[in-house]
Order: C-alpha cells, then sequence, then structure tokens
C-alpha cells in the first residue's frame, strides 16, 4: 500500500471512529430523557462538542507518524486530494468525509493554507439533491378517522421496540387537542379531499433539554406543511404533548442558532438535513447542519456559500451599524445576513481583561445551554477575504484597532482569528423607529432574555441594550459575551445607606465593591435617555431590580432545578389542566 494510500486509509478510519462515538453519545439521549436526567444530557452535549477536536488532534498525530514530514508539504496533500476523493466518491456522508479531510489539514498546517488544489473548499455545485431514503420516515395517510391517524403515530414512537419506553400522561386530551388544532389550523388550507393527505414523520426523535420531538410534514402532493409535536416530561415518570407546530416560522425559532444542538440519531446527516430544509426553505443548510451537532459541517457549508455570495454580489464590507464595542470590532456585509467579530488588540477602559478570557467567554456559551437567547457564534482562523471589497473606512478602522489580526496576501485580506455570527439589529437601534407597541413587545423580550439566560445559570454582566439584538423573528437575543460569567459565582447585594452627606453626594460608590459583587438596583441605568423603554420594561420585569429575584434564581441552580424553556411562545402551549376541545 503506498504512502497515499495508507493516509486516506488513516483519514477514513479516523472519521469512522469519531462517527461511531458521536452516534453513541446521541443515542445515548433517549435513555436520558426516558429517566428525566438533565444534567447529564447536559454534559454529553458538551462531550460531544469536544470530540471532533480530540479526534482530529489523534489523526493529525498519527498521520505525522506514519507519513513524517512529508505530510507538512503541499506536495502531499496535492497528491493525496484526488486518491481520498476517489475512495469517498458515492460514499453515505461523503460531505462530512470532506470536512474532516480538512479539518487534519488545517489542523497540520495551522489554518495558515486555504486551496482548493490541496483540500476541499468550494464544494461540488453539480452535486445532485440529496434523496431521502424511505428508511428514515413513517409514512401515514389521514384516511377517515383522524383521530385514529394520531394514535397510531404516537403508538409508533412510544412504548415501542426502539422507541420511547414511558408512559403517556394522558393519551386521550393529548390526541384530542392535536386533532382539534389540526382541524382548526391545517384541514382547511388543504384542498385535496383527504385521502390524499399524506403525514411523513421522521423516525428519529430530536432530543434536547427536557423535550423530545417529533419533526414531520403534512403533503397533499403540491405543499408540505410542518408537522412538530413537542414531547415533555413531567419528571413524574410521564410524558406529554406540549403543543402541535404547523407554522413555518415556529419549526425555525425551534431549529434556531439561538439554540442548543438537537441530539438526533442520523446515520446519514444529509438526508436529514435535505428533510428539514423542505420544512424551513429559507434556512440556511449550514445552520441545518449546526442544529443536528454536525457544526464543523455547518463551518463548510457557510464558507461555501459566503464565496458563493461573494460571486453574486458587489457591495462592499463596511462596519456594522451601532455603537462600537470595546473588546469587539464588528463588521459585515450589507447584502448578507452575518456579522464578523474580531477581538480588538487593546481594549478601551474600563475593560480589563486578556484576549485569552475573551476567547474562553465564546468557548463557554458554544458548549453551554443557549435556552435561545444567545447567537451561536462559529470560530475560524485565517479567513480569507477579497481585499478590494472593503470600504476604506472599515480598512482603515481595522488596521487601528486589529492590527495584529491581519496579513494582506497580494489581493486577500486574511484575518487571523475571527467569530462570523447571525446578523440582528442592535436593540438600541431597533427601539429609535419601533411604535409604541413595538417599544412594550421588545423589552418584554428583553426581560424575558435576561431572566432565561439566568435560568440557564449564566449572568450576562454588561446588559446593555446595545449588548441585545432583534432578530427577524422579533425574538431578543444577548450577542456580547466578554463580561459574562455564571450566575451562581455572583455576589447580588443591595447598595448600602449612605451614613454621611459626603457619601450620599459621591460620584463614585463609598462601599466596598468585588468583582463578583452586582447591584441590581442599578440596572435602571441601562434606560438613561429612554424613557419609554424604561416604563415599558418595568411593566413586566421590575422584579430583576430587586435582589430577591437573583438570588432565588441562585438558589435554584444550586439545587438541582432546571426552568421549563419553551422554544415557542407560551400562548401556542395546549392545556393540561382543563378539558381538551372535542375532536
Amino acid at each position: 500500500m503506498s504512502n497515499l494510500e495508507q493516509a486516506t486509509h488513516l483519514i477514513l478510519t479516523g472519521f469512522g471512529r469519531y462517527f461511531q462515538c458521536f452516534q453513541i453519545m446521541t443515542q445515548a439521549a433517549r435513555g436520558l430523557f426516558e429517566k428525566a436526567c438533565w444534567a447529564e444530557t447536559q454534559e454529553i452535549s458538551k462531550q460531544r462538542i469536544d470530540l471532533y477536536k480530540e479526534i482530529i488532534v489523534e489523526i493529525a498525530a498519527e498521520l505525522q507518524e506514519q507519513a513524517g514530514t512529508d505530510c507538512e508539504t503541499p506536495a502531499f496533500w496535492q497528491a493525496l486530494k484526488p486518491v481520498y476523493q476517489q475512495h469517498i466518491a458515492g460514499l453515505d456522508n461523503r460531505e462530512l468525509l470532506e470536512t474532516f479531510y480538512n479539518s487534519v489539514f488545517c489542523y497540520l498546517f495551522r489554518h495558515e493554507k486555504v486551496d482548493d488544489e490541496l483540500m476541499f473548499v468550494a464544494g461540488d455545485e453539480t452535486d445532485t439533491p440529496v434523496q431521502i431514503a424511505d428508511t428514515l420516515i413513517n409514512r401515514y395517510t389521514i384516511g377517515s378517522s383522524i383521530r385514529a391517524l394520531i394514535y397510531r403515530i404516537l403508538a409508533d414512537y412510544i412504548q415501542t421496540d426502539g422507541r420511547l419506553n414511558i408512559q403517556m400522561e394522558n393519551i386521550e386530551r393529548d390526541v384530542r387537542n392535536i386533532v382539534y388544532a389540526l382541524k382548526e389550523r391545517v384541514l382547511p388550507h388543504m384542498p385535496v379531499e383527504r385521502d390524499g393527505i399524506v403525514v411523513e414523520v421522521l423516525k428519529s426523535l430530536f432530543y434536547r433539554n427536557k423535550g423530545a420531538y417529533l419533526v414531520g410534514r403534512i403533503s397533499d402532493g403540491c405543499r408540505h406543511i410542518p408537522f412538530v409535536i413537542p414531547l415533555i416530561h413531567n419528571e413524574r415518570g410521564a410524558i406529554y404533548v406540549d403543543t402541535a407546530i404547523f407554522d413555518t416560522d415556529d419549526v425555525s425559532i425551534i431549529f434556531s442558532f439561538t439554540r442548543s444542538y438537537f441530539m438526533v440519531d442520523a446515520p446519514v446527516p444529509g438526508q436529514i438535513v435535505a428533510f428539514l430544509r423542505q420544512l424551513m426553505p429559507n434556512k440556511e443548510v449550514a445552520e441545518l447542519y449546526n442544529a443536528i451537532g454536525q457544526n464543523k459541517h455547518g463551518k463548510t457549508e457557510f464558507y461555501r456559500s459566503f464565496l458563493r455570495h461573494l460571486q453574486h454580489s458587489d457591495d462592499q464590507f463596511i462596519i456594522a451599524p451601532g455603537i462600537k464595542g470595546m473588546v469587539m470590532s464588528v463588521f459585515t456585509l450589507p447584502s448578507y445576513e452575518i456579522v464578523f467579530k474580531i477581538i480588538k488588540d487593546k481594549f478601551d477602559p474600563p475593560k480589563d481583561m486578556s484576549r485569552e478570557t475573551v476567547r474562553e467567554k465564546y468557548r463557554l456559551v458554544s458548549r453551554h445551554d443557549r435556552v435561545g437567547r444567545m447567537a451561536d457564534t462559529q470560530e475560524y482562523s485565517h479567513f480569507r477575504f477579497p481585499l478590494a471589497r472593503f470600504s476604506e473606512e472599515l480598512l482603515q478602522e481595522l488596521q487601528k484597532v486589529v492590527p495584529s489580526q491581519l496579513i494582506i496576501d497580494d489581493d486577500e485580506l486574511v484575518i487571523c482569528h475571527l467569530y462570523t455570527e447571525r446578523k440582528m439589529t442592535p436593540l438600541n437601534l431597533y427601539l429609535q423607529s419601533a411604535s409604541d407597541e413595538q417599544i412594550e413587545e421588545a423589552m418584554d423580550e428583553y426581560g424575558n432574555a435576561i431572566k432565561q439566560i439566568a435560568a440557564a445559570n449564566i449572568f450576562p454582566g454588561d446588559m446593555l441594550l446595545k449588548n441585545f439584538g432583534v432578530t427577524r423573528h422579533g425574538r431578543v437575543v444577548f450577542y456580547d459575551y466578554d463580561e459574562i460569567c455564571f450566575l451562581t459565582e455572583c455576589v447580588f447585594r443591595e447598595i448600602p445607606e449612605p451614613q454621611t452627606d459626603e457619601q450620599a453626594m459621591s460620584s463614585t460608590p463609598w462601599y466596598n465593591v468585588d468583582p463578583f459583587d452586582v447591584f441590581p438596583e442599578e440596572f435602571r441605568l441601562f434606560f438613561t435617555g429612554n424613557p419609554k423603554a424604561k416604563r415599558a420594561f418595568e411593566k413586566y420585569h421590575s422584579d430583576l431590580y430587586h435582589v430577591d429575584f437573583w438570588r432565588n434564581m441562585q438558589e435554584r441552580i444550586r439545587n438541582g432545578n432546571m426552568e421549563d424553556i419553551f422554544p415557542y411562545r407560551r400562548k401556542k402551549r395546549f392545556t393540561r389542566d382543563l378539558p381538551a376541545h372535542k375532536a
């Protein structure tokens, strides 16, 4: 066997090792859900994220041992790529195998070389659409009885071999709720007879935190309507149907970039992504790979999409709108729904931390439960941009605040380290043109975001409005992580009463303040200059000004409580304590 064949075999074996471990971790989610082991679920989710890098490091070391210094030369990889490409042609998960190869290459070359002759950069735009195997789907026809259909679907996923081994709290109530929702919100919009309507549901359940989701679609031959059923554990040994989701935007929020990755048994992830794409045609493929835990390939898909966008656009990169950050320099391309964030070389006062500290904060968020309120970020090294696409103002700004991160390579600008993040409207800018009703909704969302982040044991630190964004769905999301810490590390205090006139008139604290001290009374200062926003916030969330709220939340976290945070509006939830609608 030649050196190239040996190297190919080694990389393929490494991917097999990674994917097998990934699947074992993923498949553990079912048993953890059945036993309501929420802390263990979150821990295995973190381990699964770390797994990829661990395997890449191992394979790179084995390749160096096998091929010696040859594997650190471009010529070796230029010769290896076609051999590897021939071996993976026609294999399932070919796209993941390409990304795995790229990762080994980038690790050995410290991400300093991005060359399509040496690695799989551009991808194959001639690929035929991924075909969804029938073995992945349970298919049902409605027939004469919708009620019988829903019973059959639930029976196939609960207390059936290979499915959830758990009782339902009240199956009769849940079936009636789903049937009523279908009759009210779906069937009136289906022009064909019921016999022509098909329900297709992925066999694999999607697990995340305290929920398990049936994910499918309803089709009349012309259109697809989402069919998503969240199953919630009541922690008394049974589960219940919490709602039924039929709206594309609602499904998109469930699969949002602000949430932790799902645990879903997907032997061929590309087929799951293809199915999800039919439910959410406006969602980027990269986000869908991220959503099912294949975030490394999600990065590959993002980069390929970015390159395609550059080819079909001509606008320039500019400084991102909003107040400039003290830690990050942020820029964007107006025609693209992404911002690029670079850690500054020097931080503006009063920020006092190191670059590595900031990177650790972002790593924490990437592995933590984001509860739908913290944006996912993807980290890149030596990201290449066409230099001519940068506005003069932006280029001067970057040369001023991040010179150590810039390399000009002919007609390209290479940024040594950056993060990509979904573009949102900064909350402070949103409020400037918002109606009174929109201000009230946004402030309610802002308070909910703070509370839900706190319930996940994260204290945002700097809660200024500029550090939160508004998504296209109107949700408020936190995206500035340099000040975050675990909520349980904070010491929430009331401001002491001044004892003298001098203390009362002092412009600086006259009392001792330790690094983790937090004074909730001071949160009122976040609304300086915006009395409408302040009034709206206090209408719903004035409890955030008091230490009792924060101390009670700390106590709940220390006692092991995990709050119920739903990826859909509370008003969409079915009622459990009242009789259900009759079907």
